[in-house]
């Protein structure tokens, strides 16, 4: 039998806390919980969670706040629970790195197909298809692996399945809706706009490690999408 895998709840509702702690323990993860942001942080040392469940309004420390200081050196997969129904609360999250959202009220049951969702999209079955390659992009998906010019790029599992998705077809365009069903599934039920906010954080992260040749190889198509061009090498200086 495999290890459990762990889910790190947080949210300062007990009675929520308990009834999808229950819920997810019956469904064979252990939980780790925590009631305030601050507790969050300690927790996710201790525990080293495979996945996080995090409320947007948190005492000591909110949930955008967490995230932020989670995603400086971890790409462990966050849901976030907001009671919020604004796009505006949403697109924040995902800018900081979260991985998907969860609306309040929500069944435990709906909660419980986006954790295997996501945990699924963070640990990919070989897809036939292994390394993918656009220009000095390479993207290795049985490794979940992706580099640029030889240097490690460190994403989100969702991040990885966008630029994936992007690197497969080079040229192509892409509308959101049909990027959201590649990276979160054809139930995916949010808004079409989250697209842009993980593309920022791709491009980010592209410049991080190749410059404005490697952030602008995901070009934006003004009314339709995304498409990823075939960036070449930087020719050196005579």
């Amino acid at each position: 039998m495999g290890t459990k895998r762990t889910i790190l709840l947080v949210d300062d509702e007990p009675k929520l806390v308990k009834v999808v702690r229950e819920y997810l323990e019956h469904d064979g993860y252990r939980v780790v919980s925590a009631g305030d942001g601050r507790e969050a942080l300690v927790r996710f040392r201790e525990a080293r969670p495979d996945l996080i469940v995090l409320d947007l309004m948190l005492p000591e420390l909110d949930g955008l706040e967490v995230c932020r200081r989670l995603r400086r050196d971890s790409n462990v997969p966050i849901i976030m629970l907001t009671a919020r129904a604004e796009e505006v609360d949403e697109l924040v999250g995902l800018e900081l790195g979260a991985d998907d959202y969860v609306t309040k009220p929500f069944s435990p049951r709906a909660l419980l197909a986006r954790i295997r969702s996501v945990l699924r999209r963070a640990n990919p079955t070989d897809s036939g298809e292994e390394t993918l390659s656009a220009g000095p992009l390479r993207v290795d998906q049985a490794r979940h692996e992706a580099t640029w010019e030889g240097a490690p790029l460190s994403l989100t599992p969702t991040e990885f399945r966008l630029l994936a998705a992007l690197a497969r077809r080079p040229g192509r365009v892409f509308d959101r809706l049909m990027l959201l069903e590649r990276i979160q599934g054809e139930a995916y039920g949010g808004y079409e706009r989250t697209i842009d906010a993980h593309v920022k954080n791709l491009r980010k992260k592209l410049a991080a490690v190749g410059g404005e040749a490697a952030a602008t190889s995901i070009a934006t198509v003004p009314g339709v999408g995304y498409k990823m061009e075939e960036a070449r090498r930087a020719q050196p200086s005579a």
